[in-house]
């Protein structure tokens, strides 16, 4: 992969895949480098995997869409952006960030940091956090408009991660929102409900074309949304190239020839293998903002559930933003959805910038 680093220097020897990390733990066979490419994909699936496991979350992560999301990430350099951590030998955890323009006029600076769970408590994930923090701050320090955009970084946890947890706070990151996956723990009982007059559902082809129209709509749909990036070129290849995707599972409505709303239903084979069940997925529930209070999304939701238990689906689940504007919450629960598990969002302003207005401000201690 473009921006991945050679094991050695040809002509000096030097070790050029180390990297320099302060505050690193002195353990044994402990070893801080840069990304190699796809041999990497393994390891760092299932350090990914290990971490959601432990956490008990529902959506699994494979070789396959870590390849995916590698293969179009947006403001990320894979041979600078990206830090794996090897113990003789092994990859027991890696970071990276970007940043991403949101949509709400700011700039997000992301750290990403996934720490196998055996190597906890070890002083593993603050050095982590510190290379990333300290990546960030260069990064933000070359864009020609720094200081221009209100900017901050931003991280998340999920909610079962207490050693995460209080390293953030201890660093100075702040609790900004919350995130949750939801259970509907069987598909007897859907309420039957009727389409707002004027819409029909209509399927969506296998051809780029239909399943970009519907990535354009979900795009428009979710701009007002928290913490919303502005898309992009590679985040429309990423999902139109998704590997579990199956538009036949897509319940789409149309006013006409326009797109009003919609649910990506989602069946994942080696998902429900992992966690030994049936299981389907009630994805990227939208509704663009002139069909909205008119009970479409509930309508919509209900045949999305149709659908996956004629597929042979025994329950559902979906993951929600917990300060979802547009009372999601509210509609989930009355679909019989339950929380299941819990994210956590976090923030700190960016090095040498004021917080962003608005923003939690301040430091927590644990």
């Amino acid at each position: 992969m473009t921006g991945a680093r050679p094991d050695a220097d040809a002509d000096t020897g030097a070790d050029a895949d180390e990297v320099a990390v302060p505050h690193r733990p002195a353990i044994p066979g402990l070893r801080f480098r840069h990304f190699r490419g796809a041999a990497d994909y393994p390891g760092m699936a299932a350090v990914n995997q290990a971490t959601r496991d432990d956490a008990g979350i529902q959506e699994i992560v494979t070789v396959e869409s870590i390849a995916n999301r590698y293969d179009h990430l947006v403001n990320s350099d894979p041979g600078e952006d990206i830090l794996i951590v090897e113990r003789d030998g092994r990859i027991v955890a890696y970071a990276r960030v970007e940043w991403r323009d949101l949509t709400d006029g700011t700039r997000s600076f992301v750290t990403l940091c996934l720490l196998h769970p055996s190597e906890r408590r070890q002083g593993v994930g603050r050095a982590m956090l510190g290379w990333s923090e300290g990546r960030v701050a260069a990064k933000a320090a070359n864009l020609p408009d720094n200081g221009d955009v209100p900017s901050r970084m931003q991280a998340f946890t999920f909610g079962g991660e207490t050693g995460s947890i209080a390293l953030l706070g201890r660093a100075g990151w702040v609790r900004d929102g919350h995130g949750y996956e939801m259970v509907r723990a069987t598909l007897e009982d859907i309420p039957q409900v009727p389409l707002p007059d004027g819409l029909d559902v209509r399927t969506i082809g296998t051809e780029e074309a239909s399943r970009g129209q519907v990535w354009d709509a979900l795009t428009e749909a979710f701009r007002d949304h928290r913490s919303e990036p502005e898309r992009t070129d590679e985040d429309r290849a990423e999902f139109l190239s998704d590997p579990v995707h199956d538009s036949s599972l897509w319940i789409v409505a149309f006013d006409g020839a326009e797109i009003a709303g919609g649910v990506i239903g989602t069946i994942n084979p080696e998902e429900n293998r992992h966690h030994g069940r049936d299981r389907g997925i009630v994805g990227a529930v939208f509704t663009r903002r002139p069909w909205r209070r008119r009970g479409l999304a509930r309508a919509l939701i209900a045949r999305a559930l149709e659908t996956l238990r004629d597929r042979g689906m025994t329950s559902a689940y979906l993951g929600v933003d917990g300060e979802n504007p547009n009372q999601a919450m509210t509609l989930y629960h009355s679909l019989a959805f339950e929380i299941e598990t819990t994210s956590i969002d976090w923030t700190k302003p960016l090095p040498n910038q004021p917080p962003i207005d608005g923003a939690p401000q301040g430091g927590m201690t644990r």
